[in-house]
Formats: structure tokens, sequence, C-alpha cells
């Protein structure tokens, strides 16, 4: 998939964010927001839907098959214009998660939210080829955000 050029217009973006989650220290509305926007290359209307322990691993179970949490899940309803769709992020396992790699929890939010609007925009990582053009994007557009390279030390 071959990523539009970053045009001066703004995408629009229809946010809804869904807190279903009692972790400390989430983003605001307003991070998710700029974080989302950063990741768009066309409209989209989507939820992010930040959730617990217990709903991350249902939803991993049900829609992939795999019983444990994941830190995020992405479900695209249309590829039709603007975009729809779904992201789940899973608050204690991304806080794990930030905690092993030993980075800001802000930092991993804001790379999880880029990974989930990728893949909302049909980008993956099930090919090695794949794998490297979103890491890419990833590293690009959360560096953009000023954060560090989320992918620096997986090479």
């Amino acid at each position: 998939m071959r990523r539009e050029p970053r045009a001066k217009r703004t995408r629009r973006l229809a946010l809804t964010v869904q807190v279903a989650s009692r972790s400390a220290h989430l983003p605001s509305p307003r991070q998710l927001r700029r974080w989302a926007r950063a990741a768009l290359a066309q409209d989209a209307e989507v939820t992010l839907r930040i959730v617990s322990q217990t709903e991350g691993r249902r939803l991993n179970r049900e829609f992939r098959g795999r019983d444990y949490p994941t830190n995020v899940l992405t479900f695209a309803y249309s590829d039709q214009r603007p975009l729809a769709g779904d992201i789940v992020l899973c608050a204690p396992v991304v806080r794990r998660e930030a905690r092993v790699q030993q980075r800001s929890l802000t930092a991993h939010y804001a790379h999880l939210v880029v990974h989930g609007l990728l893949h909302l925009q049909g980008y993956d990582h099930q090919r090695a080829a794949e794998a490297r053009r979103m890491q890419s994007l990833e590293s690009e557009i959360v560096t953009q955000l000023g954060y560090p390279d989320p992918n620096a030390t997986l090479a």
C-alpha cells in the first residue's frame, strides 16, 4: 500500500473516545485526537476505546482466537471513504509494556494509537516488507510528534 503524500489539507476526524478502564494516567482526549490525526492520510470516523485487561482478553479471544489481552486491536468497518473503525487499547497491557520497554507511558500510547490508525488504513505487518514499511511510517509519525522512535530498539 502506498502512503498518500501529506498535503496541507487537514484530514477530517470524527473521534469518539470511550474509557472502560479504571487505570490511572490515561491520555487525554485531546492527546488521543492529536496522535490519531497525525497518522491519518484520509478522513476517518473512529471510536477509540480504552479497556481493562478482562475486556481486552475477551475481545482478543473472540475476534482473533488468542486467549490473552493484547495492547491494541483495530477493527476496520469499511474501506470506503471516510474510513470507519474502532481501535481498542488495553490500558494494563500498555502500562506494563511501557515499563518493560523503559518508555514513557505517554510515548507508548502515542505509538499504539498511530499503530492502530495505520492498521485502519490498510497497513499490516504480517510479511517482512509490510512490517518494515509500517514501522518506518510509525517511526516517522511518532518522532514528528516529539517522542522517541518506538522501533529504534527493534532493529
